[in-house]
């Protein structure tokens, strides 16, 4: 791991020299007049180049303007994007009082994780016109259970209309998810060599997931490719982190899967 860490580095360095001796090269080429600098004493020797230079002088493009964005309203209208406003009310409307008692999120506490707010498909015998109900899919993981939770909600009533349960089913993971996953890998014997990776490419101690840029996906259970402990990824909530240092290299991390729901770390062999 800590050879790729420096390998990175390196080629971040190259980059920037190259980088660097690129832009040199634009300048070389593209400034006015600067061909026969040497002979001629600059533009005083070479009219043309006073000419192209007073005339993109005169006919300067004015600096741009950024219009600030329109106003969003508390509510769309058909297939229009869900609203910040309509996210927020779906979200409270879906995480009902007996479910907030039920099940439990990625950190153990009580409520399910919830993981996206999306706009729902009309249903098929509704007419798709812009006053039709507005509905969100409201998707939650119980991590009590090992269940995914969508609940339907109308936005035009503020009533739950549908709620279904799968298990085995793994959607994306929340930012919550990725946090706790880097979290468990910190704390374990495991995550030894990403620390010592990150030590050697900021010279700090890796403490906290804040220190990092997470990204990763959902790691499912193959048959004999890995340790008994990650039998149930897939019917468990499993994670492969690609972890990146803020402002630094990324870390290789693949080798390792977080289990979220029984708080485990397995190495895999990638031979």
């Amino acid at each position: 791991m800590r050879k790729i860490v420096h390998r990175h580095l390196g080629k971040v360095v190259a980059g920037a020299a190259i980088a660097v001796a690129g832009t040199a090269v634009m300048v070389g080429i593209t400034l006015p007049g600067t061909a026969g600098a040497d002979d001629t004493g600059g533009n005083a020797g070479n009219p043309s180049a006073q000419q192209a230079a007073q005339g993109q002088e005169a006919g300067a493009v004015p600096p741009g303007v950024v219009e600030q964005a329109p106003t969003e309203g508390d509510k769309g209208a058909g297939k229009d994007p869900l609203t910040d406003d309509e996210m927020d009310r779906a979200a409270r409307l879906a995480a009902n009082p007996q479910s907030r008692n039920a099940g439990e999120d990625v950190d153990g506490d009580r409520g399910p994780e919830r993981i996206g707010v999306d706009l729902a498909e009309p249903e098929a015998d509704e007419p798709a016109r812009a006053g039709a109900a507005r509905r969100a899919e409201v998707t939650f993981y119980d991590y009590k259970a090992d269940a995914l939770i969508t609940r339907t909600v109308n936005l035009d009533t503020g009533k739950v209309e549908q709620t279904v349960t799968e298990h085995g089913v793994q959607p994306p993971l929340s930012r919550a998810e990725y946090a706790e996953a880097a979290e468990l890998l910190i704390a374990d014997p495991l995550g030894a060599g990403m620390k010592a990776d990150y030590k050697d490419a900021t010279d700090k101690e890796l403490t906290s997931p804040d220190q990092l840029l997470l990204n990763g996906a959902v790691y499912r259970a193959a048959p004999g490719a890995q340790p008994a402990v990650l039998d149930k990824c897939g019917e468990h909530r499993c994670v492969r982190l690609f972890p990146k240092i803020k402002n630094g290299p990324w870390i290789d991390a693949r080798s390792f899967v977080v289990d979220l729901s029984a708080r485990k770390v397995a190495k895999l062999d990638l031979r």
